[in-house]
Formats: C-alpha cells, structure tokens, sequence
C-alpha cells in the first residue's frame, strides 16, 4: 500500500467524501461503546461461571464466548484505526499509509457481527425459554447493538458517498506513477465530466429534498441553478467537508486574532457636532422608523417568533377573516394572520394601505404600498425570503445566473450592459411593472400629492429595493430607499455610486450575507485552502479546540496558519500544499499554478448598494446572556466587505428583529439587554 497522497481517502476502489484522519472522533466514540459491551458481557460470563443451567444454555454459552472473541477483535482493530487516524496532519497522510487495510480489516470483521446478530436474534425466539432475564436481556442488547451499529455503518456509507469519486481515480493513478501533469484536454474533460455528474446528484437530492414544492419549469430551473453552485464551489479541490470545517475554525480564530490585535485609534472618531455625526444620527433615525416596514413586510410568521408568548393570541381574532378595506389585495397563504401582522407592526390603518401582495413565487415576492403620514411618505415595503422556494432562488441570483437590468430610462449612471443577479433584478421589474403599469404609485400620490416614495426592504427585499430604486429614481427623483442587511454583489461600481444619492444601506456585525458575492466566496476558498495547507496539527484537535471556542470562546489557538512568520506580500504567492488540493484542469487550478492572483479577477466586481451604514457592538465579543449590549454605528464603505467574516453571529447578525432591535438601541441611547445566541438557533430562514 503506497502512501496516501491526497486528503480525500481512497478505499474499494473510489475516493470517499472522508479523510484517513476524520476517524478518530467516531472510532473513539464506537470504541467507548464496544468497550462497555464487552465488560457487560464479561460480567454475565464471569457471574454464571460459564455455565447456564436453561434450555438453550449450551448454546448460549458458545454465542458469548465467540461474542467476547469478536468484541475482542474489534475493539483492537478499533484502536489501531483511532491511533493511526491521529498521527500526521491534513497535508501530511505519510503517518497514515496504513489505514485502508485498517478499513478493509474493520469492514470485513462486519461480517461475523451480522451473522451473529442473526444467531442471537434467532435464540432469543428459538430456545430461550427457561434462561434468566439478565441472559435474554444480554442477548437481545448485544443484538440490538450490532443492529444499531450496522445501520449507522450504512448511514455513514451514504453520507460519505463522493458521486465523483470513480472518476478522481485516473488523476490519483496518474499522480503516483509520476504523471502529476495530464495532458491539458483529457484532464479537462475528465473534471467537465465529473462536474456534470455531480451536478446531476444534486439535483437529484433537491428534488427528493424538496418533493413538495410543484415541480414546474421555474423550480426546475432553480434546483438546476442551485445544483451548479452547491456541486462546483469546492468540486475542483480535495477537501473533504472535514476539512472545510478544519479550515473555518482555524480562519476563525485568525480572524479574531486580528480584530484583538487592531488599533482602537484606527477609526477615527468624528465630533459630536461634525456634519458627518449630525447626518449618521438624521439617518439612523430614518432607518430606524422605516425598519419596522421591512420587519412588518415578512407576515405573521416573524411577528410569531419575536413575541412568542403573545404573538399568537394578538393575531388570532383576524386570521380567520378577512375586513374590508379599500387596499388592492391579492392573495396568498393565511392571508389574513399576515395583513394583522403588519398592521400591528406598523401601527397604520386598514386605510392607509394602498396595495398589499402575498402572492409568492420563483421572481415574484410580496410587497406592500402604504402611506405612512408620520414620515409624509409613499412607502414601498418589499419581503426578504421566509421559505425555501424563495431562499432558493436567493443562491441562484447571488451566486451563478446574471441578466441586464431592464429599464425604460436608459440613464448614462447605469450601465445597461451589465449583468445584474437574476432572481433579484427579475423581482425588481416584477414589482416595478405592478407598481409602474397597474398605476399603483398613481392611485397612491393621487390621494398624497405632497408624500415623497421611501423604498425599504431587509436581506433579498433589500436588494430587490435598490434595484427598484434604481429603476424609479428617474421617475420620482426624491425618492429613498432603505436597504437593511442587503446581499453583496449586487450593482456594478458605476450603479453602487449613481445609489449613493437615493440609497442608505444598514449592515450589522458580521453578517454573512451582505458578504456574500462570487470573488468573495473565492477569497473564502482559498483562505481556507491556505489555513489547510499550513497547519501543522492533527484535524481532530482542530475541530475539537474549534468547537469549545465556539460554544465557550477562550483565547484562540496559537495553530500554525497563513499569518504568522510571513510577509504579508508573501500570502498572494501560491503554496505547493494548496496546488496538491487542487483538481487538474479545474479554473482554480490554473490559477493558482500560473501567474492569475487573486489581484486579477475572473468575476465583474459587483458592490452593495449606496452610502453604507455599518453598526457594531462595543465592548467584548463574548458575553453573557442577558447583559447589556451597546452598538456603535458609523459611515463605511464597500471595501469593509471584500472578505467574509466566520463567526457564530453571521446568521444571528442577519435576522431582522435583531436588525431592528440594534436600530432602536442607537436611536434611543438605551442597550439591550439580548443573548445573540438566542437568535442564532432560529427555525426562520430569513435570507
């Protein structure tokens, strides 16, 4: 057996989705098991004697000494496989050579196992009659045990099936002989191949995932989208999931090495009275007020989950009817539990709505049109995604399929040649059009002449707001528009400045969406490639010092990585660690095995919209639950979201009660007293 020259472990013929090293945490986990097995078993044997005065009894004693002598086998193999899963590092699988015949050994040693879970099964329904419980119990435990234990075998097996995995196998064949370089076009076509299988599988699994969303041309677009993303982000490398998650705690824990290590005096405070502190609390005023909108514009189901105890009994009376108003309403699921939602949230009257839509499908979100006679404004209220036909949809724009922003106005200020994210600039003209063509904005300044249109809108409602905005800022030049957490990659630099005009963006902490855009995701890999590449520990102390620090924080690990002893020009240099987990004839790899950097993008360079606000917590990143937490906000700009930040509050960050709660605490100069980690466990998938 020749060294093991790439994480991803090759056994039976195929790569797995598992490493020679992901072993030693379910090893010593099944070993902890077979190990209180035995001694049970060896108790019964030792307290009998070994003798077993019952029908049956003779065969009984046999079953348990072979069972002692089975256990006995497996649980040595057992520990040979958990202390050769921990030698070595991810990079370095030399120490490890030996664990495919230590996984052939432990899957053959599954065959006895069945046949006397079999036996025993068979004894207890045959010939245990007569035999003390604590012996009939022993039995039907051992049974159970191994029957446990195989089904979690199969359920592994599954889990860490590599649909790729037959054909990685010439390239790792290729490799060991010396042929590390296959010729341009076969190794081309060979992860064209494999990529187009992949996408397959995943499709495959979105559909069973999903088997009760319809199945239309527009679904079926989307999970097609969805699939090239999922199956083709990490498909060119040879991470294992393992080793994504190795890569994120130890980038991590860098990362928050940084932040400690930065400067207080690097942000420059601004006078109280400066322009530039008076026009941050004018607009943080604003945005706070119009939060509730976005916040109301998400239905019942989020108004349910921020006033859990009484949330249920408010809008009980009206979920079952619907009151007459002079609204255009157009339907949709629990209709009127949803119009009751925002008519608490917002405080407005059944008359000051001028337009509401629930209708929600792939391109076309609910919206609302109200006026909002506190703030003299037409107010346009777009949903962010609550259900996963839509959430879909998301990764699609953000991610993968592009198209033109469509407008009747052609301005200079916005490139019409430019590829917008699909889903959302598709929402946008579907709204666009409703608003524009049904006279929907007519009827509403008809009735308020004097009102100016505000746009606002939370995550995917975000983006679809600013596109909006963009659209209609020709048409009603006084307009506002107010994004909070919106998705990165959304305008092109020419557009993202031509939005500084009309548009006001709110990003909290460490949000992960406002991050997300192709080049970042990409900036994200390759980190992760390096931090893997570098560390010279073995991955299950990783994971395991990953997993306290992010439950229980501490001080981060002082792991080898990326940052430390190198110059800071030397981390654009490719690494020959990185390059071996790269996929031959994959983009990535080209890249990094020639003179394309990082510096020189493959992706047009997309900005999130408008002047940023960028509100942050004061004081220790770690905290109590229910103390007091305080936020500073202050003017930002895009490049403070060129990279993604890992953290336990990049989902939290995003919810948009917590958005709105960090709002009112600037806005009234009180902290709240909140846990972070109450909103991080959320069943709603706000995106």
């Amino acid at each position: 057996m020749g060294p093991v020259t790439m994480p991803g472990m090759v056994v039976f013929g195929r790569r797995w989705g598992i490493a020679s090293d992901d072993l030693v945490l379910p090893g010593a986990f099944e070993l902890f098991i077979r190990v209180l097995w035995w001694i049970a078993t060896v108790v019964l044997y030792a307290t009998h004697k070994g003798k077993f005065d019952c029908h049956g009894g003779a065969v009984l004693h046999s079953y348990i000494v072979v069972l002692l002598i089975l256990l006995a086998v497996i649980i040595l193999t057992l520990c040979a496989v958990v202390y050769v899963s921990a030698q070595g590092t991810i990079m370095n699988p030399g120490p490890r050579r030996s664990m495919p015949v230590l996984v052939y050994l432990r899957a053959v040693l599954y065959i006895p196992e069945f046949v006397w879970a079999c036996l025993g099964a068979v004894w207890v329904s045959d010939s245990s009659g007569g035999c003390e419980p604590a012996e009939i119990g022993l039995v039907i435990g051992a049974v159970v045990a191994s029957w446990i234990i195989l089904l979690s075998m199969i359920l592994g097996l599954l889990i860490v099936f590599d649909p790729l995995g037959s054909l990685r196998r010439p390239t790792l064949i290729g490799e060991a002989s010396g042929l590390r370089d296959l010729q341009s076009s076969e190794s081309s076509q060979l992860f064209y191949t494999a990529r187009s299988l992949a996408v397959r599988v995943w499709e495959s699994r979105l559909r069973l995932l999903c088997c009760c969303l319809p199945q239309d041309d527009n679904h079926r677009a989307a999970f097609s989208s969805i699939s090239q993303l999922v199956s083709g982000f990490f498909s060119d490398t040879d991470l294992v999931p393992s080793d994504i998650a190795a890569g994120l705690a130890l980038l991590h824990q860098e990362q928050d090495k940084m932040e400690h290590c930065r400067d207080p005096d690097d942000v420059i405070p601004h006078s109280p009275s400066s322009p530039i502190r008076e026009d941050l609390e004018v607009e943080l005023e604003k945005a706070a007020h119009f939060m509730q909108f976005a916040v109301a514009a998400y239905g019942w189901p989020l108004y349910v989950y921020s006033n859990p105890l009484t949330g249920l009994c408010k809008l009980s009376g009206d979920c079952c009817h619907n009151r007459n108003t002079e609204s255009d309403l157009v339907g949709g699921d629990n209709f009127g539990c949803n119009f009751s939602s925002i008519l608490h949230v917002t405080g407005l009257q059944y008359r000051d709505f001028i337009h509401i839509s629930f209708h929600n499908q792939i391109y076309e979100i609910p919206f609302f049109v109200a006026l909002d006679h506190k703030r003299e404004a037409v107010l346009v209220a777009v949903r962010g995604t609550l259900s996963l036909k839509v959430s879909s949809d998301y990764i699609i724009v953000l991610m993968f399929r592009r198209t033109e922003l469509h407008t009747s106005c052609k301005k200079k200020n916005i490139e019409m040649g430019t590829k917008y994210p699909k889903g959302i600039s598709q929402a946008a003209n579907y709204i666009y059009k409703k608003l524009v063509n049904d006279g929907i904005l007519s009827q509403a300044f008809s009735i308020a002449p004097e009102y100016r249109l505000v746009i606002t809108g939370h995550s995917l409602g975000a983006g679809t707001a600013s596109l909006l905005a963009a659209l209609l800022h020709s048409t009603y030049p006084t307009l506002k528009c107010y994004a909070f957490s919106p998705p990165g990659g959304l305008m092109s630099k020419a557009l993202a400045e031509y939005s500084k005009q009309f548009v006001i963006s709110v990003v909290l902490g460490k949000d992960l969406v406002p991050r997300l855009s192709i080049p970042n995701m990409e900036d994200l890999k390759r980190r992760i490639l390096k931090m893997v590449s570098n560390c010279n520990k073995p991955k299950y102390k990783i994971l395991l010092h990953g997993c306290w620090y992010e439950v229980f924080g501490g001080t981060p690990d002082d792991f080898p990585t990326e940052m430390e002893n190198r110059r800071e020009e030397a981390l654009n240099q490719p690494l020959l660690g990185e390059e071996s987990l790269l996929v031959p004839g994959s983009t990535s790899y080209h890249s990094i095995s020639s003179d394309d950097s990082p510096t020189h993008p493959t992706h047009l360079p997309l900005f999130l919209p408008g002047r940023i606000i960028y509100i942050t917590e004061e004081g220790p990143s770690r905290r109590h639950c229910f103390s007091q937490v305080r936020y500073r906000a202050e003017w930002s700009n895009e490049t403070a979201f060129h990279s993604v930040l890992i953290s336990p509050r990049m989902v939290a960050d995003h919810m948009p009660d917590v958005v709105h709660r960090a709002l009112c605490s600037l806005t009234s100069d009180r902290p709240f007293s909140l846990c972070p980690s109450s909103h991080s466990n959320s069943h709603l998938n706000v995106i």
